[in-house]
C-alpha cells in the first residue's frame, strides 16, 4: 500500500466528519481534502475544499493536481451519478462501486428483482411504473404495503401506511403529485414486514465482505418514534439482538450471496454496502441496499474500530482486490449516537445560529453535519447539526455519556430525541434471567412458526385413507377406505445424500424435498405397491423458517405428483451437530399392493423376455460426490457458472433437477398384469440395480445404442474422463427405470404410457448368466457414446 496518501473525501455531514476523522489516525494519510466539507472537517489533516459533490470535472481537476491516491465519495447522489467511472478514467482508485453496481440503491426495483433472482430473503413485492395499476393492486391485497419510490429520495422515499387509504394517498403522493421528483417515475409495492431493524455496514472487495457491529437508527423526529420521517435522529451499535449468532447468519445468507451474485451478474461490489434488515419470524430479511456508508450509523460503528485499525488500508485493500489481508478488528464497547437537530427540522428551520461546542474529550466526539464557518464563528447551516457520539463498556453507560455531551451543546432553537436506543432497554427491562433452550440454540419459536407455515401445504397432499393433519404424535391410514382388499404393505426409507451440498451453495431448497419423496416412492412402485403416506425428517443446525418451508414445500410437490399423503415429519434443530446452513433430510414411505399383485414376479421371468425403459430427468439423487469431485476438478467453474451443456440455466440450477417421480404413469400398467419386475435405476447404476429383480440364472442385455444419451451424462463423461463401465455402475445415463416384460406386452405397454406423454426405450433383452460368461448386466455398445 502507497505511503502518505493524499484521501479526497467527497460529502459534507456527519458521516464525512466520521470518516475523515478516523482516517486521520492512520499513519499512512498525509493529508484529507473534503468537498465541500462543513464547520468541523478542518484540522492538521483535514481541510475543506469549496467543490460540490456532483461536480465532476472541478473534482477531477483538483484530484489531478493534488496528486490524490484515492477518493472517497460519502453521500449516494455521486456514487449513482457515476462518480467510480469518471476517477476510473483517469487512474485514480475510488472507494465505491461501479455506476451499474450502484443501482442496488439507484432503483429500488432493480434490487429487489436481484434478490428474487439470488433467492436473497426478502419481502414480497410488484414494481410498477402505472399509476392505475398500482392502485388496483393496493386495491386487491389484504395485508399492509411499504411503498418505495424506486430512485433516489434523499433517503426519504418510503412510506408505511397504516390504513388502505393512507396507502392509496401515498401512492398519489409518489407518483402523481411526485413529492419525489423523478424517483417517483417507478414504484415498488411490497408486503409490510413486523420485526425489529437493524443496519448492517459491511466492507467489501468484491470477494470476500467484512461486517461492522449491527446498528439500530432512530428515524422518526420525536421520541416515541412518533412525528414525521428524518434522515436519522440517532443509532447504537452493537444491538443486544445482534447476536453472534445472528451476524453470522446474515453473512452466509444475505451479505455474501449478495457480493456473489453481484459479481457472477457482471458488476462486483467494492465500497461500503449498507443493507437495512427486518428480524421477522421467518428470520432475517433485506428491506433495502444502500451502496455506501450510512448516516448515523457510520458516526456510530467507527469510534467501535479498534485503535490499531486502520481505516485507510481498509479502504485501500478494498479498492485493490485483497480485504481478505487486512485486519479489521473491534473494542469491546458500545456506542451511541445522539443527533442535534435545528427547530423545525424535518420541515423549514432557520439556519445561521451561532454554536456553543465544548471541546472533545476522551471516549465522546463531535461530529459536525450541517455546520459552518461565518465570521470566524460556528454556525448551524442544515437540519441535522451535529452527531454527539460515544463510547463505553456498557450500552447504558455509551447513551448516559453522548446525553452528557449532548447537553453541553447551545444553539437557538435546537431539539434532539431523547430516548435514543429506547428499544435495547426496554428489552432488557423484559428479558427473563437464567438460560433457556434458545440460548442454547434451539428455537421452540421457529420450530411452531414452520408448523403454523407447512400446515395448508401438508393439508393439500390429503387422499382417501389420509386427512393430512399434522401437529399430533402420529399419523393414521385407512386402508379400508383406500379399497384394498388383501393388501400386503410395503415399506421403504431413503435419503437425499450429498445433492444437498449444492442445493445449500445455490440457495435453492424448494427441489430436493422432491428428490426425497421420489427416492422412496420409485422402490415402492417396483414392487408393484401403491404409495399410500410419508414421513420426513429435517435435521439442521439452525432451523430457518423459509429454508424449512422450501424444504417441505418440495416434500408436498413430491407427494403430489405420487399421490400419497404426507401425515407426519420430524425436525430436528441440533447446533453444534450441523453447520450454520447445514441440512440433512430422509423420508420414510409406506404403499400397499394386493397380494397377488406383488413385483417382482421371478417365476415369470425368461430368456427372450424384454427390457424397456424411462427416461430419467437428469442425474437424479445418486452420485453426486462424483458429480461434485468433477466440478471441482474444472479450472474456474462453479455452480453458479452457465451450464456447460445448457447456457440457459446455472450450473447449479441443472444440477438439482429433481428426480422423476414414475408412479402414476406406471400404477395403471401393473393393475393389468403387464409387467414382470423393475428396477429403479439409482446409486450403482445399470450394473447394480437391474441384478436386483432377476432369477439367479438370468442375466440383461442394454444396448447403448437404444436411446439418447443425455447431454449431462456426456458432459460428466468427458469432465471426469470416466469409463463406460464406471459410467454404468454410477449414474443412472439418462434411464431411471427399467421394466422386464413379455414381447407380446410391449405394444400395450407402450401405448398406455404414450397415453401420458411417457416415451419408451427399448433398451434390451434377458438372457442366461452363462451366455455372458457369467456376468448379471452387459452393456453393449457404450463406445459410442
Amino acid at each position: 500500500m502507497t505511503d502518505h496518501l493524499n484521501i479526497l473525501l467527497i460529502g459534507s455531514g456527519g458521516r464525512e466528519h466520521a470518516i475523515a476523522w478516523k482516517l486521520a489516525q492512520s499513519s499512512r494519510v498525509k493529508h484529507i481534502y473534503v468537498a465541500p466539507g462543513n464547520g468541523g472537517t478542518l484540522g492538521s489533516k483535514i481541510s475543506n475544499v469549496n467543490i460540490g459533490v456532483s461536480d465532476f470535472s472541478q473534482l477531477t481537476e483538483f484530484a489531478i493536481k493534488n496528486q490524490i491516491d484515492l477518493v472517497i465519495p460519502g453521500p449516494e447522489q455521486p456514487i449513482v451519478e457515476g462518480i467510480q467511472a469518471v476517477f476510473k478514467k483517469i487512474g485514480i482508485p475510488c472507494f465505491a462501486p461501479s455506476p451499474k453496481a450502484a443501482q442496488m440503491e439507484g432503483s429500488k426495483a432493480f434490487s429487489k428483482d436481484f434478490m428474487k433472482k439470488h433467492n436473497i430473503p426478502t419481502a414480497a413485492y410488484q414494481n410498477f411504473t402505472c399509476y392505475e395499476k398500482a392502485k388496483k393492486y393496493i386495491e386487491s391485497v389484504n395485508h399492509k404495503v411499504v411503498l418505495k419510490a424506486s430512485g433516489l429520495a434523499a433517503g426519504k422515499g418510503v412510506l408505511m401506511p397504516e390504513t388502505k387509504q393512507e396507502a392509496l394517498d401515498g401512492l398519489k403522493t409518489i407518483m402523481v403529485t411526485k413529492e419525489f421528483g423523478s424517483a417517483g417515475s417507478e414504484v415498488v409495492i411490497e408486503e409490510c414486514l413486523e420485526g425489529e431493524e437493524l443496519s448492517i455496514l459491511a466492507f467489501s472487495d468484491g470477494y470476500t465482505i467484512i461486517p461492522l457491529p449491527p446498528a439500530q437508527d432512530h428515524k422518526r423526529a420525536l421520541d416515541g418514534d412518533k412525528g414525521p420521517n428524518t434522515g436519522g435522529m440517532g443509532c447504537y451499535a452493537p444491538t443486544p439482538i445482534g447476536t453472534q449468532s445472528l451476524i453470522e447468519q446474515v453473512k452466509r445468507t444475505i451479505l455474501q450471496p449478495t457480493i456473489d451474485g453481484m459479481r457472477r451478474d457482471g458488476f462486483p461490489f467494492i465500497g461500503m454496502l449498507f443493507t437495512g434488515i427486518m428480524l421477522t419470524e421467518s428470520g432475517p430479511k433485506v428491506l433495502e441496499y444502500n451502496v455506501r456508508f450510512g448516516d448515523p450509523e457510520t458516526e456510530v460503528v467507527l469510534p467501535l474500530l479498534s485503535d490499531d485499525t486502520d481505516l485507510a488500508e481498509i479502504m485501500m485493500a478494498c479498492v485493490e482486490g485483497r480485504l481478505d489481508a487486512v485486519s479489521v478488528t473491534l473494542k469491546n464497547a458500545f456506542a451511541a449516537t445522539v443527533i442535534i437537530a435545528s427547530g423545525g427540522y424535518p420541515g423549514n428551520y432557520a439556519k445561521d445560529k451561532v454554536i456553543t461546542l465544548p471541546q472533545n474529550k476522551k471516549d465522546v466526539t463531535f461530529f459536525h453535519a450541517g455546520t459552518s464557518i461565518k465570521e470566524k464563528k460556528l454556525v448551524t447551516a442544515g437540519g441535522r447539526v451535529l452527531a454527539v457520539s460515544a463510547t463505553a463498556t456498557t450500552l447504558r453507560e455509551a447513551v448516559d455519556r453522548a446525553y452528557e455531551g449532548v447537553r453541553a451543546v447551545q444553539f437557538d432553537q435546537m431539539y434532539y430525541r431523547k430516548d435514543i436506543a429506547h428499544k435495547a432497554f426496554e428489552k432488557s427491562e423484559t428479558t427473563q434471567s437464567g438460560l433457556s433452550y434458545a440460548d442454547a440454540g434451539v428455537s421452540i419459536d421457529a420450530g411452531n412458526l414452520l408448523v403454523q407455515k407447512i400446515k395448508p401445504l401438508v393439508k393439500s397432499t390429503r387422499r382417501v385413507g389420509a386427512d393430512s393433519d399434522i401437529g399430533g404424535f402420529g399419523g393414521l391410514f385407512d386402508l379400508k377406505a383406500a379399497g384394498f382388499v388383501d393388501p400386503i404393505l410395503v415399506s421403504a426409507t431413503d435419503g437425499i445424500g450429498t445433492k444437498l451440498k449444492i442445493a445449500q451453495e445455490c440457495n435453492i431448497h424448494n427441489t430436493v424435498g422432491i428428490d426425497l419423496v421420489a427416492m422412496n416412492v420409485n422402490d415402492l412402485i417396483v414392487q408393484g405397491a401403491e404409495p399410500l403416506f410419508f414421513l420426513d425428517y429435517f435435521a439442521c443446525g439452525k432451523l430457518e423458517v423459509e429454508v424449512g418451508k422450501d424444504f417441505v414445500a418440495g416434500v408436498v410437490e413430491g407427494c403430489l405428483q405420487s399421490g400419497c399423503a404426507l401425515v407426519g415429519g420430524e425436525t430436528a434443530e441440533m447446533p453444534g451437530l450441523y453447520a450454520l446452513g447445514d441440512y440433512d433430510g430422509a423420508g420414510f414411505t409406506v404403499g400397499a399392493v394386493e397380494r397377488a399383485k406383488i413385483l417382482p414376479r421371478l417365476n415369470e421371468i425368461k430368456e427372450g423376455d424384454v427390457v424397456l425403459g424411462l427416461a430419467s430427468s437428469g442425474v437424479h439423487s445418486n452420485g453426486f460426490s462424483l458429480v461434485r469431485k468433477i466440478v471441482s476438478s474444472q479450472p474456474g467453474l462453479t455452480y453458479h457458472s452457465p451450464c456447460p451443456w445448457n447456457k440457459s440455466k446455472s450450473l447449479g440450477e441443472a444440477l438439482l433437477v429433481p428426480t422423476r417421480i414414475y408412479v402414476k404413469q406406471l400404477l395403471p400398467v401393473v393393475k393389468k398384469d403387464l409387467i414382470k419386475a423393475m428396477a429403479h435405476i439409482t446409486g450403482g447404476g445399470f450394473l447394480e440395480n437391474i441384478p436386483r429383480v432377476m432369477p439367479e440364472n438370468l442375466a440383461v442385455v442394454v444396448d447403448a445404442q437404444s436411446y439418447p444419451l443425455p447431454d449431462i451424462f456426456k458432459w460428466l463423461k468427458q469432465a471426469g474422463g470416466l469409463s463406460a463401465h464406471e459410467m454404468t455402475r454410477t449414474f443412472n445415463c439418462g434411464i431411471g427405470m427399467v421394466i422386464v416384460t413379455d414381447k407380446a406386452n410391449v405394444p400395450e405397454i407402450t401405448r398406455l404410457l404414450k397415453t401420458v406423454n411417457e416415451t419408451v426405450y427399448e433398451l434390451g433383452t434377458v438372457t442366461t448368466k452363462a451366455a455372458l460368461g457369467g456376468k448379471e448386466v452387459e452393456v453393449r455398445n457404450t463406445h459410442l457414446w
